[in-house]
């Protein structure tokens, strides 16, 4: 863990201070001078150094990502205060109707979180069958075990979508200054997320590439004595280990990007935009993803400690019988 700290701090530090002196708005102006802006790059920076590093404690001593659970709890903080903005708009003028428009929108949002569930945890099994093997102890082949590569439908997770709002920042900044441009300004116009989507299928392919070495597995097989059954080991694999990859990565980025310009949507039927930010985006594909981290790793625990149990147990039945 400190070695992991200490190889991410100074990238953070340097980050921090880059991104403090951008996207303030005029009403965080509270004094004039560099007064202000020495004293917020301060703050920020070692605010941002020390959630980090809570971070890094949480994942040293608790259940999941540290990280990944801090955003979630920012998150997840912001839902209640958006639910009631919501309740109150429908039900202060729709009276009895404004409660059967919450309900549909609930039930819409329980459907959205399923499908996300199912883009998170979708996986294409590869067929991966090893060499026969003789036993040594009767001197006989054994059938080679059959097993399986889980090629994820979504490999790239929320960074594509991270990628994209980072350079969305220059049409952001260009419709501000060119009021030609001034729907690519509005976050929920149709120019500005056509961009976003479009961005976020590019990034979808790209970071899957950079991140799913398929040459290498390929070779990893060639070496331990399996192959994929019809193909040769090596290039062949490869090329096929890529080919699948690519064609599952395309309806992956389609749906992630209807996931992430459905609050855009969303907002056209009425709904408030704090509560529509929890129909899609970053937002929801991180609880969602964090969600089933920690219950995976925490089944992993009690599996764990329940096997722990079983093995004192029995050492303790073994001393009693001697």
């Amino acid at each position: 863990m400190v070695n992991n700290f200490n190889y991410h701090v100074p990238r953070t530090r340097y980050i921090g201070l880059i991104q403090t002196q951008f996207g303030l708005p005029d009403s965080a102006f509270l004094v004039g001078g560099a007064t202000f802006w020495v004293s917020s790059m301060i703050l920020l920076t070692a605010g941002t150094i020390f959630a980090m590093w809570l971070g890094e404690r949480i994942t040293d001593k608790g259940v999941g990502n540290g990280i990944s659970l801090l955003i979630t709890v920012g998150i997840i903080a912001n839902f209640p205060v958006a639910f009631l903005q919501e309740v109150v708009s429908k039900t202060e003028n729709a009276g009895g109707g404004g409660v059967m428009m919450i309900l549909i929108e609930l039930i819409v949002w329980f459907v959205v979180i399923l499908l996300t569930v199912l883009l998170v945890t979708a996986v294409r099994k590869v067929a991966v069958q090893y060499a026969r093997r003789t036993a040594v102890t009767n001197i006989k082949d054994v059938d080679g075990a059959r097993q399986y590569i889980p090629l994820k439908l979504n490999a790239a997770g929320v960074m594509p979508i991270i990628f994209a709002q980072a350079i969305m920042f220059l049409p952001v900044a260009l419709g501000q200054k060119y009021p030609a441009l001034n729907s690519l300004a509005d976050n929920f116009g149709l120019w500005y997320n056509v961009i976003f989507a479009i961005l976020i299928i590019i990034f979808s392919y790209f970071y899957t590439a950079i991140t799913i070495p398929t040459n290498k597995m390929a070779e990893d097989l060639k070496r331990s004595n399996g192959f994929v059954p019809g193909y040769k080991p090596g290039e062949e694999t490869a090329n096929f280990l890529d080919s699948v990859l690519s064609k599952i990565t395309f309806p992956g980025s389609l749906f992630l990007a209807a996931l992430s310009i459905l609050p855009a949507i969303i907002v056209k039927f009425g709904v408030t935009q704090n509560w529509a930010m929890f129909y899609g985006g970053t937002s929801l594909i991180i609880m969602v993803g964090v969600a089933i981290d920690t219950i995976q790793q925490i089944n992993s625990y009690l599996l764990n400690s329940r096997y722990d149990g079983l093995m004192k147990t029995g050492n303790s039945n073994r001393k009693s019988l001697k």
